[in-house]
């Protein structure tokens, strides 16, 4: 009996001195640590450009991509010397665009 009240008594003292080091949220990241994307990766379409679900030719059609239009690239998939494809990120205005417009797939370079 006294052998769980030592160790409630621990345990409640634990989580109510505890949190009053850590900072608001939990972790506390500096702004170094945070990864933020790199504005100079984008490229404008010189043609008419199909945006694919999956880097492979096959795959789901999601919409074409009209000249000039500006992507931002997210990554590269090398499948082979000859083939390379990108993931990008349309331009878009989140809080006035339609929720279920695609704003991301696959393109081949």
């Amino acid at each position: 009996m006294i052998n769980n009240l030592l160790k409630n008594f621990c345990l409640i003292t634990f989580a109510l001195i505890a949190p009053i080091s850590l900072p608001a949220g939990g972790i506390q990241k500096s702004i170094n640590q945070n990864k933020f994307p790199d504005s100079g990766n984008e490229i404008t379409l010189s043609s008419n450009t199909s945006l694919y679900s999956c880097p492979q030719i096959h795959a789901k059609e999601l919409l074409v991509l009209d000249v000039g239009k500006t992507l931002s690239v997210l990554r590269s998939w090398k499948v082979s010397e000859s083939e390379t494809w990108v993931r990008v990120e349309l331009a878009s205005n989140k809080i006035l665009d339609d929720p279920n417009k695609i704003l991301k797939g696959w393109i081949k370079m």
